[in-house]
């Protein structure tokens, strides 16, 4: 046997072991958000302080076209009001921030991840059935 795969095949498994333990103390949970906080489906006790994970992202639009209302514009200082067809061409917006907490209510169910010991708890996403 070649010795180079041998060797990659040891330093294969040495970092799926590593990398399973890493996540083994980490098991995401599902929970849902109630009037006083937060109700993990593995925790008996509301949580009322919990961490609400900030995303960052790249916002790609497509083309698109929308029907709508002119209102506000001048031609020379006459005001022009009427119906109009906006067409918008494909872009991309950088530094787009995903700040769904504001957007949480009661009784929607999160993923929510147990760190610091269970000491904390962090909201990842909202799920949807």
């Amino acid at each position: 046997m070649n010795p180079y795969k041998k060797l990659a095949a040891a330093l294969d498994n040495r970092m799926s072991v590593h990398a399973s333990s890493a996540v083994a103390g980490m098991p995401a949970e599902l929970g849902t958000i109630t009037a006083g906080g937060l109700k993990l489906d593995g925790f008996k006790h509301e949580i009322s302080d919990y961490y609400v994970a900030d995303w960052m992202t790249k916002l790609f639009l497509p083309s698109f076209s929308i029907n709508g209302t002119v209102t506000g514009l001048l031609s020379g200082n006459v005001p022009v009001t009427g119906q109009g067809r906006f067409a918008f061409s494909e872009s991309e917006v950088e530094d787009v921030r995903i700040a769904f907490q504001s957007g949480l209510k009661i009784g929607d169910r999160v993923l929510a991840i147990p760190v610091n010991d269970g000491n904390d708890v962090v909201i990842l996403c909202k799920v949807v059935k």
